[in-house]
């Protein structure tokens, strides 16, 4: 069980985190009451430092930033699934050790039947050879029987743990993709760049990352509001998973209206001319009213590139690429930058 704290602690608890979710934008629901809760019980120290950074850098916190530190912290891989593939697993091996145990004691019972043979071969009784020589034919057909018995249990096990390996993967991949885009949450962001980082680059290109940031993305909340805001997110999602399509690169929402792209043994000129891709379908992108056809925004989008250098750990190429991406905001916005 996640919380076992007693009702007079929970009462202490309670208060500190209405306090805690007053003082920040986001919504008051279960996701800001579960994130701050685990905060101020202390049970979650990885949320506990995500969180005093993220207070750190922006004093109140809003609805995709507080939705991004519960995916990254506290939602679970899906239980559901999980509970049915160990429940579907415990059967499937029940069934491979009753029909290896089944084949086993046939094995057994056979041996001694050749055996039985053997003695009567050495003895050169000719009344005891036939029987014996009878009851090893039967045994012959019985063992070879439960041996394609057990190849077939064990050929209908294999089907089904792949399948349920399959549905494993899948289960997985889910808790690391970001709900409103499709494409990678923080998580799964972290995990890829550690992936990347861990990889050999000799005799290939270096590795690459791209920052990328929507422009002016706090007035197209306060103009259009927060609904509006997200389909502009949705709609970056889409360009990205259309731009990035090589299965060694991946495309996350880093956070809020900030996107990533990891390229693992890409040059730098490469990967500029994607972040240069995702910037021109992002500026020809054109959000109108579904009824009057009327154009309410135009949006685009900043980006900052680097390559690793020697030396290079997940901080400091985030930082280098970060630094890129702000100098194309303050250089005017609508750009890329390489670092």
């Amino acid at each position: 069980m996640r919380y076992t704290e007693p009702k007079e602690r929970t009462a202490e608890l309670l208060r500190l985190t209405i306090g805690h979710m007053g003082r920040h934008d986001a919504a008051f629901n279960p996701v800001t009451f579960t994130l701050w809760y685990e905060y101020v019980a202390g049970i979650n120290p990885k949320l506990n430092a995500a969180l005093d950074a993220a207070t750190g850098e922006a004093a109140r916190l809003d609805d995709a930033t507080v939705l991004r530190l519960y995916t990254d912290h506290i939602a679970p891989a899906d239980a559901e699934t999980m509970q049915r593939i160990g429940v579907e697993m415990d059967r499937l091996m029940k069934g491979m050790v009753q029909s290896a145990s089944h084949t086993g004691h046939r094995a057994g019972t056979y041996g001694e039947q050749l055996s039985g043979l053997a003695d009567a071969l050495t003895s050169k009784d000719v009344y005891q050879l036939k029987p014996r020589l009878s009851e090893v034919l039967v045994g012959t057909a019985e063992m070879k029987s439960s041996v394609e018995a057990l190849q077939r249990r064990v050929t209908v096990s294999q089907d089904e743990i792949n399948r349920l390996r399959s549905d494993l993967e899948v289960a997985r991949s889910e808790v690391l993709l970001d709900p409103m885009t499709g494409i990678l949450n923080r998580k799964g962001f972290d995990q890829r760049l550690q992936a990347m980082l861990d990889r050999q680059t000799r005799d290939h290109p270096g590795h690459c990352l791209v920052m990328l940031d929507i422009d002016h993305f706090k007035k197209v909340n306060d103009t259009h509001g927060h609904l509006m805001g997200d389909q502009v997110i949705r709609a970056v999602g889409q360009i990205l998973r259309t731009v990035v399509t090589d299965k060694a690169h991946s495309a996350a929402r880093y956070g809020g209206e900030e996107f990533a792209i990891l390229l693992p043994q890409t040059t730098l000129e490469q990967s500029a001319q994607l972040a240069e891709a995702v910037r021109k379908r992002t500026k020809a992108m054109k959000i109108r009213n579904r009824q009057t056809q009327e154009l309410l925004l135009e949006v685009t989008i900043s980006g900052g590139v680097t390559a690793m250098r020697d030396g290079d750990d997940a901080e400091s190429l985030i930082s280098r690429a970060d630094a890129a991406l702000y100098e194309a905001k303050k250089s005017g916005r609508d750009r890329v930058i390489r670092a």
